[in-house]
C-alpha cells in the first residue's frame, strides 16, 4: 500500500474472531505504525483485558529474542463498534507486528489467529473456540491457529484445517517453513464425557414418582417434586439426566458452543454429548441464573441448555430470583440487554423444583407431626407464585420410603431401561415435529396443540369436566394436553385416550392440596 506521499504505508491487517452471545463474528485486527514518540495503542472497544494485550505481546516479543518496533503503534479492531472482550486477540497482534517490523514474511490471508499470549511466548487457552472456529469456516477460512489446550472442541469442526500452537516459536519456525505444526486429527481428538456415575436402580420405591419423571423426561417437561426429608426428591432429580433421550449433533454443538463460552469444557473432551445437569445453590443470584454482567455471560439456565435444571430447597430462593425463571421456560430463551447491546442466549430446559411442604418438612405427610403454624405452611408455601407454579407441567408428591422398600432385595429397574421407553418417545416427536423447531412435546406452540393433540371422544370429555371442576388456567390446559401427548407417545399410541388424560390431570393436584389454587 502507499501514502499519497508515494511512501510506503506501514499496515498489516490479521484475521481475527470475537464472540457476541452464542455466535462468533469477524475481527479485523489491523496495525500501524508512524514516526513519532513510542507509543502502543489499542482502539474498536476494547476492554480492559485486550487493552492489556500490549504489554503481554511486548513481552513475548521480547522474551522470544524479537525486536519490539518502535515508533507510534495503533491496533485497531474491526468492526469499531462493538465491544471487544477477552484476551484471544493476543495472537493476531503479535502476528501483526512482526509483520508490520519485518520479521515476519508469510502469507496470512486465509488465516485466522486465536490465543492468549503469557509473557513468555506461551499460547493460552481462550474461551469461545468452538463457535469462533464454526464460523471462521462458514466464511470460507483454510487454515485456523487456535491454542494447543482448546485443539479438541476446535478439531470437531470439518473443512477447516486447525493448528494447534503451544507457544509463539512453533508458530514463528510454522509461518516461515522453519518447522511444521501438525493439523489437530478430530478422529484422535474427539472425546465425549462418558458414562454416568448415578443409576434409577439405586432408587429404592417411589414408582409414582420415578414413572413421572420418566414422563418429564421424555417430553422434557418441568416437574416439581414435594415430599418430606429424606424421601429421596434429591436423588430423582440427579438421575434425571441418565434417562433423557440421546442428544441430536445440533444439540451437541449447540450445548459444546454454549459451554465452550463460559470456559466449561473439561480438558481434552471435544463435545458436550451428555445433556447438562446444573443444580445452583439457592442463594443464587438473578443475575448468576439468567446470565448477565458487565461484560455479559451465560447464566445457568443457559448452561442447562438442552438438560436439566435442578432446583433443591425451591422456596430457598429468593423471590426475585424465581420470578427470572418466567419468561425463559416460556420462550426457550433469555435475552440480555446492556447499554454495548443485546444478546440472546438459548435456554430450552426440562426444570426440576424440589421442596419440603413446609419449614420443618413433614406438613401433611403423616411421617411425623408438623410443628409448623399455619401461618408459617402458608408463608412457606406462597413463596412460589402461581403464575410461576402455573409454568411447572408437573407436580408430583414423593412420600417418605418404607422399610420393606428400602431393605428389598429385589433390584429396581435401571436408568438403561427406562431411556429405551424414553428415546422411543422422542423418536416419534422428532419424526412428528421434523421440518419444524419444535424439539420435545413440551415445546409445542399454542397454535399447534390441536393439529399434535388430537384427543379421542372420552378423552375430550374428561378434560372439559376436569377443567370445569378444577377452574384450570388455559396454560394449565394446555399443560395437561401435552402431557397427555407425551403419555401416550410412551404407550405408542397415536390418539390421545381417557387414560392418559386421567394421568396428566393427576398431575396437576397438588397445587390444590397444599396452595388451595
Amino acid at each position: 500500500m502507499k501514502n499519497i506521499d508515494g511512501g510506503k504505508l506501514m499496515v498489516e491487517r490479521i484475521n481475527g474472531m470475537g464472540l457476541a452471545g452464542i455466535d462468533a463474528y469477524k475481527v479485523d485486527v489491523e496495525a500501524a505504525i508512524s514516526q513519532g514518540l513510542p507509543a502502543f495503542d489499542v482502539v474498536g472497544l476494547p476492554d480492559a483485558a485486550v487493552k492489556e494485550s500490549r504489554d503481554r505481546v511486548r513481552s513475548s516479543m521480547k522474551n522470544c529474542g524479537f525486536e519490539f518496533p518502535l515508533g507510534h503503534i495503533t491496533v485497531n479492531l474491526a468492526p469499531a463498534d462493538i465491544k471487544k472482550v477477552g484476551p484471544l486477540y493476543d495472537l493476531p497482534i503479535f502476528i501483526a507486528l512482526m509483520k508490520l517490523s519485518g520479521q515476519l514474511a508469510a502469507d496470512t490471508e486465509n488465516a485466522v489467529f486465536i490465543g492468549e499470549l503469557s509473557l513468555s511466548g506461551e499460547v493460552h487457552s481462550v474461551n469461545g473456540v468452538l463457535p469462533m472456529v464454526i464460523e471462521a469456516q462458514k466464511l470460507g477460512f483454510r487454515r485456523i491457529f487456535v491454542p494447543h489446550d482448546n485443539r479438541a472442541e476446535a478439531a470437531v469442526v470439518k473443512g477447516i484445517d486447525v493448528y494447534p500452537v503451544k507457544d509463539v516459536m512453533s508458530l514463528y519456525r510454522h509461518l516461515t517453513g522453519r518447522g511444521e505444526i501438525a493439523k489437530a486429527d478430530p478422529e484422535e481428538l474427539t472425546v465425549t464425557l462418558g458414562d454416568f456415575a448415578v443409576d434409577f436402580s439405586q432408587v429404592k420405591g417411589q414408582y409414582e414418582a420415578k414413572r413421572a419423571v420418566e414422563i418429564a423426561a421424555a417430553g422434557s417437561h418441568n416437574i416439581l417434586l414435594v415430599g418430606p426429608p429424606g424421601s429421596g426428591k434429591s436423588m430423582l432429580a440427579q438421575r434425571m439426566p441418565t434417562i433423557l433421550p440421546d442428544m441430536t449433533f445440533e444439540e451437541t454443538i449447540e450445548t459444546t458452543k454454549i459451554h465452550s463460552i463460559a470456559g466449561n469444557i473439561p480438558s481434552g473432551v471435544s463435545l458436550i454429548d451428555r445433556r447438562p445437569f446444573r443444580a445452583p445453590h439457592h442463594t443464587i443470584s438473578p443475575m448468576g441464573l439468567a446470565g448477565g454482567g458487565t461484560i455479559p455471560r451465560p447464566g445457568e439456565i443457559s448452561l442447562a441448555h438442552n438438560g436439566v435444571l435442578f432446583l433443591d430447597e425451591f422456596p430457598e430462593f429468593s423471590r426475585q430470583t424465581m420470578e427470572v425463571l418466567r419468561q425463559p421456560l416460556e420462550d426457550g430463551t433469555v435475552t440480555i440487554s446492556r447499554v454495548s447491546g443485546t444478546l440472546t442466549y438459548p435456554c430450552s430446559v426440562a426444570l426440576v423444583c424440589a421442596m419440603n411442604p413446609c419449614p420443618c418438612g413433614y406438613y401433611g405427610t403423616g411421617v411425623r407431626k408438623c410443628t409448623c403454624s399455619r401461618a408459617e405452611v402458608a408463608r412457606y408455601l406462597n413463596k412460589i407464585s402461581g403464575p410461576l407454579l402455573d409454568r411447572i407441567d408437573i407436580h408430583i408428591e414423593v412420600p417418605a420410603v418404607q422399610y420393606e422398600e428400602l431393605s428389598s432385595s429385589i433390584p429396581a429397574e435401571s436408568s438403561a431401561e427406562i431411556r429405551k421407553r424414553v428415546n422411543k418417545a422422542r423418536r416419534v416427536q422428532l419424526e412428528r415435529f421434523k421440518g419444524l423447531d419444535i424439539s420435545a412435546n413440551a415445546r409445542i406452540p399454542t397454535g399447534k396443540l390441536h393439529e399434535f393433540c388430537a384427543l379421542d371422544d372420552k378423552a375430550d370429555a374428561l378434560l372439559k369436566k376436569a377443567f370445569e371442576k378444577l377452574g384450570l388456567s388455559s396454560r394449565a390446559y394446555s399443560k395437561i394436553l401435552k402431557v397427555s401427548r407425551t403419555i401416550a407417545d410412551l404407550e405408542g399410541s397415536e390418539t390421545i385416550k381417557q387414560s392418559h388424560v386421567a394421568e396428566a390431570v393427576q398431575y396437576r393436584s397438588l397445587d390444590r392440596k397444599y396452595w388451595d389454587r
